[in-house]
């Protein structure tokens, strides 16, 4: 018998687009949550339909601006538990789909807004994106070459360590809290306050210290050998996290370095040692150094790219990469669900919904005949 995830039986009405919110919604969705993506079928042709966030979800179009639109939406929500979006703020309110207009109709409601910078504050209706709020948290000063200029990192941090994932604690707490109180309640999550609270490491050392903490050149940024990343023969690079000096001891009597076990963090010896370092790991291959030390307690990782991952035996047992079949019989690949739970464990069990694929499916569950569905349609209401 399939085992039931810990949301089943939560409804998510999922109003946002791009990534914050939609990967929200798939954390709930892969976890149990009944969860329908609304959107706008002007923003199809945008090409940023991030089909594979929508595994698990029904998906349907809605135009919020018609009259019919808000009435669709105000039946589904009122059989919903939680109303997840991403316009700036003041947009819902506008579109008479917010907070309160909700909670008038169901007072159990959990209505979550992931924006930029948040609901309140001098920032509130500045447009931005992922680079701009790392960039106002402080975040994207940390990231790069010490003394050059920010690197934008390859992965949406804001969007997604700063967005999504509160948005699903928050959303959860919700839930938790409403168990106790039979009430819903409001969720301000901005990604830029996510990203802040990033900053908990470097603003220690910075106390710690009394130095403003700079790229590259933290203690576990680049700054000693032991916490660094090397070249190695073949144009790949390894990174060597050993910052406990057990750990560092065993790396440098395995590269027959005995001498810098004692100067681990010593300031006026650290550039020559990752100089040294960096000389000794150019002198094998990525396989070579990964059979000398991936078995030694060194904190030694391969730096794996994306193709290393869809083929890595470790993901692969973890079930954190998946394959399904597109829409024209190819395969497809997408990651697992990172949350194990031995009770109630999330599952995949569909393949991502395309752009509005369950429109008229939702409507006639929602009670609309198939004559009304096809005025819906002529009439751009979805």
């Amino acid at each position: 018998m399939t085992r039931k995830g810990a949301l089943h039986g939560i409804r998510v009405l999922d109003l946002s687009r791009m990534l914050p919110g939609p990967y929200c919604s798939m954390i709930l969705a892969d976890h149990g949550a009944e969860v329908i993506a609304i959107e706008d079928r002007k923003f199809q042709g945008d090409g940023l339909f991030f089909n594979d966030l929508n595994r698990n979800k029904q998906h349907m179009s809605l135009n919020l601006k018609t009259p019919e639109g808000l009435e669709i939406f105000f039946k589904l929500a009122e059989k919903a538990d939680v109303i997840l979006e991403g316009f700036r703020p003041g947009v819902v309110q506008r579109l008479g789909v917010g907070y309160e207009a909700v909670r008038q109709r169901n007072r159990r409601i959990i209505y979550c807004s992931i924006s930029g910078y948040g609901q309140t504050g001098p920032l509130r209706d500045r447009v931005g994106h992922d680079v701009n709020y790392i960039s106002n948290a402080g975040v994207l000063s940390l990231i790069g070459e010490k003394g050059g200029r920010p690197v934008i990192p390859g992965v949406q941090i804001a969007d997604i360590a700063g967005g999504s994932m509160n948005a699903a604690v928050g959303i959860l707490l919700a839930l938790f809290a409403r168990e106790k109180t039979g009430t819903g309640q409001y969720i301000d999550i901005s990604m830029t306050d996510g990203v802040v609270g990033l900053l908990s490491l470097p603003c220690y050392f910075s106390m710690l210290t009394g130095q403003t903490q700079q790229a590259a050149d933290m203690m576990l940024s680049h700054r000693y050998a032991c916490y660094n990343t090397y070249e190695t023969a073949d144009n790949r690079f390894v990174s060597i996290g050993a910052v406990e000096n057990r750990f560092w001891k065993i790396l440098c009597q395995q590269l027959d370095r005995s001498q810098y076990i004692s100067l681990q963090y010593d300031d006026p010896h650290r550039d020559q040692i990752i100089e040294d370092f960096r000389g000794l790991f150019r002198q094998k291959t990525l396989a070579e150094w990964d059979e000398q030390l991936a078995e030694l307690e060194v904190c030694f990782s391969v730096v794996k790219n994306l193709a290393d991952i869809l083929t890595d035996p470790l993901f692969r047992q973890r079930e954190m990469v998946h394959s399904y079949q597109g829409d024209n019989g190819e395969e497809k690949y997408g990651f697992g669900i990172p949350v194990k739970l031995s009770e109630t464990p999330g599952a995949i069990k569909t393949r991502p919904a395309g752009f509005g694929e369950q429109t008229r499916q939702i409507l006639e569950e929602t009670g609309y005949s198939s004559e009304q569905i096809d005025t819906f349609f002529a009439g751009g209401v979805v």
